[in-house]
């Protein structure tokens, strides 16, 4: 047994137990309360745990992995289109920025498609250049006869058929040519960039959007001014075009090459010059009526 004298027996402390009764307003520690204190400083500082830092890119990643394959859809149904429509607006100002404003050495389908093509973008592009070009055409042609006394105004509604015809077909008909002309090059020539036919309709649908700020400049009878807006939205659309399907035929043989990248800058300069031809062709001049009639002299038998 130890001895009273003993320095290493455990021993109460009276005196602090009165003085903690005497100040109850005292501020204690506590050993376990160790642990939780830098937590509490931690996140008082604006720090979290290393938990809380996760990526939500990340985390969703993960669920869709956890989540398992995604159930495949036929593609003659509307789910399988809806989820072309499925995007943030953020996402499409961006890609009409990258296609109005092209950068040298950066492939649209990279940079911003990113492997999530979508329709959405497209659709609303090309309908909106539809109506910029009937209407703008309707306008330039009141315009141009305005003051003109024999003249009556009449709006042309064919103009919008005939508007959407050429748009549509160029934006899902051309895309449908060199889609199934890359994929039957890939199959001869295995080291071929391939694309999606959904990412080159989206490629065509936005490289259309810079026509429509050169259509409402088509509003102003010079012509110098029309076709200065021309080369301009020519040289931008057609670069976009060009960047994007180079790397899939680079490697091909050099006739290939020339001939795929002439026929997709030809038909973008039919588009854009068959489209002025028609919806704002110089009007013809107006001969002023006869002063007399001429009339024939009756024939003798």
């Amino acid at each position: 047994m130890a001895s009273a004298n003993d320095p290493f027996q455990f021993q109460e402390f009276e005196e602090a137990g009165h003085l903690l009764e005497a100040n109850r307003d005292a501020t204690t520690i506590s050993i376990e309360e160790d642990d939780i204190k830098p937590d509490k400083q931690r996140k008082a500082a604006g720090f979290t745990p290393d938990g809380d830092d996760e990526d939500p890119l990340a985390s969703d990643d993960k669920t869709e992995l956890l989540s398992g394959p995604k159930k495949s859809v036929p593609f003659w149904t509307f789910e399988y289109y809806q989820r072309f429509f499925d995007i943030e607006t953020h996402h499409v100002k961006e890609r009409i920025i990258g296609s109005v404003l092209p950068w040298p050495g950066k492939n649209f389908i990279h940079v911003h498609l990113r492997r999530n093509p979508d329709l959405y973008g497209p659709f609303w592009i090309c309908t909106t250049l539809v109506f910029a070009i009937a209407i703008s055409g309707n306008i330039s042609n009141f315009l141009v006869h305005l003051g003109k006394p024999n003249y009556k105004y009449t709006p042309e509604f064919r103009k919008v058929t005939i508007a959407a015809t050429a748009i549509f077909s160029y934006a899902w008909f051309v895309p449908l040519a060199l889609w199934g002309f890359l994929l039957w090059r890939n199959n001869k020539i295995m080291n071929l960039v391939s694309y999606s036919f959904m990412e080159i309709v989206c490629v065509y649908g936005y490289s259309l959007a810079i026509y429509i700020p050169a259509v409402v400049l088509w509003i102003i009878p010079f012509e110098w001014l029309r076709w200065c807006s021309i080369v301009v939205a020519l040289f931008l659309s057609g670069s976009v075009l060009v960047m994007t399907f180079w790397p899939a035929v680079r490697d091909d043989h050099p006739k290939v090459i020339i001939a795929v990248l002439s026929a997709i800058a030809v038909l973008n300069i039919l588009l854009a010059v068959g489209c002025k031809a028609y919806f704002f062709s110089k009007p013809e001049a107006v001969l002023p009526a006869a002063a007399t009639e001429v009339t024939k002299a009756p024939s003798s038998t």
